[in-house]
């Protein structure tokens, strides 16, 4: 993550095959209804924008934030309005840019508690959530990949569009069709049996309803395919569990930020099923995360580990050194599906980075591959 945010406009949903570039229709539908938190008490532990977006919660806010919420913040970072910075944060994390006094906490999560969710909060908790189904022509004779790129959380637009270019060139050198869409209402039985895998391109904060949500589980367990990269697990909160600690498999607990970009070897676990695609070894520069747990507790198969010694693992004001098993790139089976999660990606330089384009066409080749048979052998 990191705050000189560039904006661009929002990219309508297109379809890409091979060289061709199609536009896709969509199948417009009514208001989500299902989003998560919808009906939840508002509470201390409610997403940011959730709170600014309520009147009477913004007026519990006041009494406590010392300053008024977003003043000299762009509106990516301090908005209501998706993406933004405040779908990804509760009021403690938000601390650190309001200043609040976090002893207050108890106090303010009480008198929130005490409001009531109108019909207008339902409403407007959910309007950065979608219903809209994209329309996909794609062929059947090759590996089938959604690009999928809603973001309603931190958006860093180089990288996800350095990421979105790289992803179109291997479909060009592979001879793959590639279907991108930032429309949530993608997540669905009928349009997801149409793909091989699905690719997260630095997704962050909440972007599937409750129905969508069950569409990608279901999608995983019966042998679809996931890979995500470097923003799609560097979110400070989670309000889906089941996505870091199950399909990720580790939280986000920071990156140095002095410097925030910092060469560093990546060491490559040569027993690994994906090891053949790269080195043993090479040095890279990019934003190194750390996480609060290892993904090797939920049984992933690290490919990939940071060399501590090499780069300085401190930064938003806490010691980020996971020792001298410091995962940055896994893989593991999710019922009948495969997963592949890659924390390299910041900079978009990486995304033309040899070792790292190899490593993620060879992912997606995994991933791609019949679920039923998903196997990542342990060291």
């Amino acid at each position: 993550m990191r705050f000189d945010v560039r904006i661009l406009a929002k990219k309508a949903a297109i379809a890409v095959c091979g060289l061709t570039l199609l536009s896709a229709a969509s199948v417009q539908a009514k208001p989500v209804t299902d989003c998560p938190n919808r009906d939840t008490p508002f509470s201390s532990s409610s997403p940011m924008i959730d709170l600014m977006l309520s009147p009477a919660a913004s007026a519990v806010l006041a009494k406590a934030v010392p300053s008024r919420m977003g003043g000299p913040l762009p509106p990516s970072i301090s908005g209501t309005t998706a993406p933004s910075f405040m779908a990804i944060l509760t009021l403690r994390e938000a601390s650190r840019f309001t200043g609040m006094d976090v002893a207050k906490l108890p106090e303010i999560d009480s008198e929130l508690r005490k409001l009531p969710v109108t019909d207008a909060d339902k409403i407007a908790r959910c309007v950065r959530f979608d219903n809209e189904v994209p329309v996909f022509n794609l062929p059947k004779d090759k590996p089938r990949f959604l690009l999928f790129e809603k973001i309603n959380g931190f958006k860093d637009t180089p990288s996800v569009n350095a990421a979105h270019a790289a992803f179109l060139a291997m479909a060009e050198r592979k001879g793959w069709a590639v279907a991108t869409t930032d429309k949530g209402g993608a997540f669905n039985a009928k349009t997801l049996k149409q793909f091989d895998a699905v690719i997260w391109n630095n997704i962050s904060g909440d972007v599937l309803s409750l129905s969508q949500r069950k569409a990608l589980q279901d999608y995983l367990k019966t042998g679809g395919g996931f890979v995500a990269v470097h923003g799609s697990a560097g979110d400070p909160v989670y309000f889906w569990d089941w996505y870091p600690d199950t399909l990720i498999g580790a939280r986000f607990k920071g990156h140095p930020m002095n410097p925030q970009f910092q060469e560093a070897r990546v060491v490559v676990n040569t027993a690994h099923p994906l090891a053949k695609a790269v080195p043993s070894e090479w040095r890279m520069t990019d934003e190194w995360y750390s996480f609060r747990t290892n993904p090797r507790a939920v049984g992933a198969n690290v490919l990939l580990t940071l060399d501590e010694s090499t780069y300085k693992p401190e930064g938003m004001g806490q010691d980020l050194k996971m020792g001298e098993d410091h995962p940055i790139a896994w893989t593991n089976c999710v019922g009948k599906g495969r997963m592949f999660y890659s924390a390299i990606g910041h900079m978009p330089e990486t995304y033309s980075q040899p070792q790292h384009v190899a490593l993620l066409e060879s992912a997606l080749d995994w991933a791609a591959n019949d679920g039923s048979a998903c196997n990542t052998p342990r060291r």
